[in-house]
């Protein structure tokens, strides 16, 4: 049976989310967001170190997780993705966060807890679990290694580019921040030194399967990008 999966990656702010809730609408596919269970899990940690005095984190910054507390804690918990219509939202102890992943508390230190193995391991797993456990139906996932490492035998994958600039003008309209010279400026310097970090590190850099079609989004609505990605999961998901 051909796996119904479509992976899109692609650096932050490329519209990976959106273009791919989008995709999973139009198609009547399941959406999993999986930087959501990356954020799950480090809110979970981040409330865990200041309320049980460090179990999860050596060190500040974001630095020293310990991984295996920090997937102990998760399993107790636990934190998980749960179906809820056509999306797999993330939760904490029974408890839906999606609006909590999504502060500057979780975003500061997401990255350093998903650069250890351990833990990309863990969540690599559940998402799989996931997919398996959804019986068989379509579901769109994005993130930065899904098409490399998570679902690498997926029929389709999508690598999102765009310019640094209009991923900062993107950013910042979300935020619902004045787009100005210097906040472009500095929100550009940001991601690009992201997209170094992301691209250069030991484990899963982000970078696109040999396989992928990369798409360049910097000229393209929301709208076009996703009846783009729509039109060829049509031609290898026909009914």
């Amino acid at each position: 049976m051909t796996l119904r999966v479509i992976a899109i990656d692609g650096p932050a702010a490329s519209g990976k989310s959106s273009t791919a809730g989008r995709v999973a609408e139009r198609l009547g596919w399941a959406h999993l967001d999986s930087g959501a269970l990356y954020r799950a899990l480090t809110l979970a940690a981040l409330d865990e170190s200041e309320a049980g005095g460090g179990r999860t984190r050596a060190g500040e910054g974001g630095e020293g997780w310990r991984a295996t507390q920090i997937i102990a804690l998760a399993e107790e918990l636990p934190v998980r993705l749960v179906l809820v219509e056509n999306v797999f939202r993330p939760e904490v102890a029974g408890v839906d966060v999606e609006q909590a992943i999504r502060g500057e508390r979780v975003t500061q230190h997401v990255s350093a807890l998903a650069a250890v193995p351990e833990v990309r391991t863990w969540v690599n797993t559940q998402q799989r679990r996931a997919v398996e456990g959804g019986g068989g139906r379509g579901v769109v996932v994005d993130g930065r290694d899904i098409g490399t490492v998570v679902f690498p035998e997926a029929p389709l994958k999508v690598f999102l580019t765009a310019t640094p600039d209009e991923r900062a003008r993107r950013r910042l309209s979300q935020r619902g921040q004045a787009v100005d010279d210097a906040l472009m400026r500095s929100e550009s310097q940001a991601l690009a030194a992201r997209d170094a970090a992301d691209s250069t590190r030991a484990i899963a850099p982000l970078k696109p399967a040999p396989d992928a079609v990369i798409l360049d989004t910097t000229a393209l609505t929301l709208e076009q990008q996703v009846t783009r990605v729509v039109e060829l999961a049509r031609g290898l998901f026909p009914g």
